[in-house]
């Protein structure tokens, strides 16, 4: 019996390689986009497919327009992996909250993550300032480290000038306890 072999044309294009079942548009929110090993997570883990997985989450955020602030946020980071800036930023900014329901420091940690974006390195250090000064809020277990995102904003200022899927990454953060 003959191996099989492969022409150009059965070889899949990144294309295929990244397509998606539309059915996943169809997902729960949760399912979409807080399963860490399905939804549009799946899709950006696959090498070559952020701009795919991007392009999914961007088509799940105009069918559910009430969940938007947090698929903004990740829509930016996949575009932000890819080197887009200029599409990610203004994501970002869509994906701020009103200041008196940000309690946990995320407008901060935005504003961070833009700074960086921007190459604006004096931004970057203020807004990691002002995270760092979030109060706890009462109630908030002790266990968990505070404020969120810290450790993240630690890693963009520890390797500025880096694109941001490297600084953004385990590399460029210390770890949490």
């Amino acid at each position: 019996m003959q191996a099989p072999t492969s022409s150009p044309s059965q070889t899949p294009s990144i294309t295929e390689h990244c397509d998606y079942d539309r059915k996943l548009l169809d997902l729960g929110f949760d399912a979409f986009d807080q399963d860490l090993t399905g939804g549009w997570r799946a899709l950006s883990q696959k090498a070559g497919c952020e701009e795919a997985a991007a392009n999914m989450v961007r088509a799940y955020r105009l069918n559910y327009e009430n969940l938007i602030p947090l698929l903004f946020w990740h829509e930016a980071q996949l575009r932000a992996s890819i080197g887009d800036y200029a599409s990610a930023i203004p994501l970002i900014r869509k994906s701020k909250k009103p200041k008196d329901h940000d309690i946990f420091g995320w407008n901060d940690y935005a504003d961070a993550t833009i700074a960086f974006l921007t190459n604006d390195r004096n931004a970057l250090e203020n807004a990691r300032i002002r995270l760092a000064s979030v109060a706890r809020p009462s109630g908030y277990p002790a266990e968990r480290k505070w404020p969120p995102n810290l450790n993240v904003v630690d890693g963009l200022t520890a390797c500025f000038g880096k694109p941001y899927k490297v600084a953004y990454g385990p590399v460029c953060r210390k770890p949490t306890q």
